[in-house]
């Protein structure tokens, strides 16, 4: 009789443990209809969903944007000012000007920065806009991804790397587009950060 408790709580045991095992597939996120992984690897390390959610622009989803981070957290300013890397990756749910994202990114900027900080930046804004530029128009279902560390920013197109900037000021003057003050989206920085 002991034995067969005993084989029985086993038994028990394995298909708790292959539950949990299957837990992180069942709970991959959903953003705009696009699947986000929960987790990411870079050349540093592997990075963690820290929330997923849809841009909107007035009737229109433009792009599913999902953030990746060391440690999730809630705290907008801690991943900010993180010089832990971190990922934005956005997938775009139409076809989209790369001149009109550009323009989306710049007003970001300006509204969640200091003009001082802004010029200080120049050339590494410079830069970077040239990269995002050569990446041409994008379409439905391409994903860009801007990975942050503390010494700049890589942007990947459609998984491809267009090309890094080195400024360690850049990182956190462009994470404020999505999770500043002012950010492009108030739901959308809430997804972000996970809490929604």
């Amino acid at each position: 009789m002991k034995t067969f408790l005993f084989a029985k709580a086993l038994l028990a045991l394995a298909v708790l443990a292959g539950g949990l095992c299957l837990a992180p597939l069942a709970a991959a996120a959903q953003a705009g209809g696009v699947k986000i992984a929960n987790q990411v690897s870079t050349d540093v390390q592997p990075l963690f969903l820290n929330g997923a959610g849809v841009r909107k622009r007035f009737v229109f989803d433009v792009y599913a944007a999902a953030l990746y981070t060391a440690a999730p957290t809630p705290d907008a300013q801690a991943i900010i000012h993180s010089n832990q890397p971190r990922r934005l990756q956005l997938t775009l749910l139409r076809s989209i000007d790369g001149a009109a994202l550009l323009d989306a990114l710049d007003e970001g900027l300006k509204a969640n920065n200091p003009a001082q900080e802004l010029r200080q930046m120049d050339s590494a804004i410079a830069q970077f806009r040239e990269i995002m530029k050569s990446a041409g128009p994008g379409r439905n279902g391409d994903t860009i991804e801007l990975d942050f560390n503390a010494t700049g920013i890589a942007v990947s197109f459609k998984g491809r790397e267009l090309g890094q900037v080195k400024d360690p000021h850049l990182p956190a003057a462009l994470m404020r587009v999505w999770l500043g003050e002012k950010p492009a989206q108030e739901s959308l920085k809430q997804a972000l950060l996970g809490r929604k």
